[in-house]
């Protein structure tokens, strides 16, 4: 399916249950869209800080959290948060979040410009990996390209 490049707010999305960032190796969740993350799901961000300190979470793996009818991939892009990410370790991290999507039955992920922030990749070239990738699969990619906050109702 196609990849749908958007904007709007990754987690403001209606029918949207399923999202993916880009993380470190080395447990740190302090910048960036990854503090959302660690703030929405805080037992997430315990269970990835312990995998990264025994050395169970390397380049190009995907550790899946599940909560409720909500599941995280957190994609092991960067070895640490003062090195750039790496295009090779996007591009398997990508292809092992779509087959466990696969598995596990979501036809949706959303994702920020990933890798491309303070990752430090060139946006062009991710989105041209992320289009691939959609190419491959029947799950719908929804790409954040640019933020915009969500309106909060009134009242």
């Amino acid at each position: 399916m196609p990849t749908t490049f958007t904007k709007g707010d990754l987690f403001a999305t209606e029918d949207l249950h399923a999202f993916a960032h880009g993380c470190n190796c080395a447990g740190g969740m302090g910048a960036g869209i990854a503090v959302a993350f660690k703030s929405r799901w805080p037992r997430m961000f315990e269970e990835y800080k312990l995998r990264c300190e025994d050395g169970r979470f390397h380049l190009g793996d995907v550790f899946v959290w599940n909560d409720g009818d909500v599941t995280v991939y957190n994609l092991a892009t960067q070895e640490h948060w003062k090195k750039k990410a790496k295009y090779p370790a996007l591009e398997a991290c990508l292809a092992r979040m779509i087959g466990l999507a696969t598995v596990g039955g979501v036809q949706r992920i959303g994702l920020p410009r990933i890798g491309a922030g303070l990752g430090g990749l060139d946006w062009a070239r991710v989105k041209r990996m992320l289009a691939e990738a959609g190419e491959k699969t029947a799950i719908e990619l929804v790409v954040f390209e640019q933020f915009v906050r969500a309106r909060v109702p009134e009242g």
